[in-house]
């Protein structure tokens, strides 16, 4: 069993704690947060140990591994001291709020060997894994242009000030939200080289964007578009769709289900001309412990393995977060 700690009992880290608690390879041996309501609680019902101060909880446990799930200004410092003890680490999104912070962690890990994964859970839902494939396969032809979308009610009217509402802890649209559309542009067509035309736009909020819009060019030299409002009361929950044109068809692919039109018939996927469709149920493999999605375990199933097998190859890595960070830099710059 790895013995595994938590820093940040917020949403993300119940939700984790809740998954790495029932996991054949993980042992949660301590958690630490600075609610006391939520530590009393876990003292009560848990069988671990709780702390309000990380740095004693990284001394007195011999941890194997860590998640940090704080808001992100914190995730620099947790994550550099863990690294420093030896600790394999997954960190939540955005990686960082800085590319220096972000590089410093990179560099720690990949010169002490340890595993390190950032929680982008798209690269674990089967729907986008598949569309990743089909396009590998140059189903689509000559790409010509995508749309990168993700629409939610987070903000959809004016209220306190949160950390969500402040840009220098890791709040707003562009770090929350638009960073899960950027990051799986990049896992699905590759990474990307410039923006341009940047519109952030807010609605409610007063210190930050609630509304990112913007050009995207990709190293390949295919451009596309970014569309992300989490004001958005159309939609239940988060909602993040990828549509890819090429010469030879398109790729219409949500978390549920892939719509994919071909000019042709592609036997090497049983496609006919016309409109396929693949659903979710078809594309993802099953899980020991659902909550609120397979991905949720899936990482962390991923997370584990790559622990126990000391494998530092990672599909959700530091470096390839950073990347995202390097966009999200971007945007700001060319909008202000």
């Amino acid at each position: 069993m790895i013995k595994t700690g938590i820093i940040g009992l917020g949403k993300m880290g119940l939700s984790h704690a809740s998954i790495i608690n029932a996991h054949p390879d993980l042992d949660l041996v301590a958690v630490c947060d600075a609610s006391a309501l939520i530590l009393e609680a876990l003292r009560k019902y848990g069988n671990f140990k709780t702390y309000s101060d990380y740095n004693q909880m990284l001394a007195e446990n011999d941890l194997e591994a860590l998640f940090v799930a704080t808001p992100t200004k914190f995730h620099a410092e947790m994550v550099l001291k863990a690294l420093a003890k030896k600790v394999n680490v997954f960190c939540e999104k955005p990686f960082s709020l800085t590319v220096g912070d972000g590089l410093k962690m990179v560099e720690l890990a990949s010169s002490n060997n340890l595993v390190n994964q950032v929680g982008y859970h798209n690269r674990f839902i089967g729907t986008f894994n598949f569309v990743r494939k089909l396009i590998q396969s140059k189903i689509l032809g000559d790409l010509y242009h995508f749309v990168g979308e993700a629409y939610g009610p987070v903000v959809i009217k004016k209220k306190e000030a949160t950390w969500r509402s402040e840009s220098s802890e890791g709040g707003g649209c562009l770090f929350d939200y638009a960073s899960h559309v950027i990051n799986l542009v990049q896992f699905i067509l590759g990474d990307i080289h410039d923006v341009n035309g940047v519109m952030l736009k807010k609605i409610f909020s007063k210190g930050v964007e609630d509304a990112v819009y913007s050009g995207v060019s990709l190293e390949s030299g295919l451009t596309g578009l970014l569309s992300v409002n989490w004001s958005d009361e159309t939609y239940r929950k988060m909602s993040t769709q990828i549509t890819v044109m090429g010469t030879e068809g398109k790729i219409i692919a949500d978390a549920q289900e892939v719509k994919i039109y071909l000019r042709s018939d592609n036997p090497q996927f049983g496609f006919e001309k016309g409109w396929n469709m693949r659903y979710i149920t078809d594309l993802t493999e099953n899980v020991d412990f659902y909550l609120r999605g397979e991905e949720y375990s899936a990482q962390i199933d991923y997370f584990a393995r790559q622990v126990k097998a000391k494998s530092v190859e990672n599909v959700n890595s530091f470096s390839s977060a950073l990347k995202t960070d390097i966009v999200i830099d971007l945007i700001k710059s060319k909008a202000s």
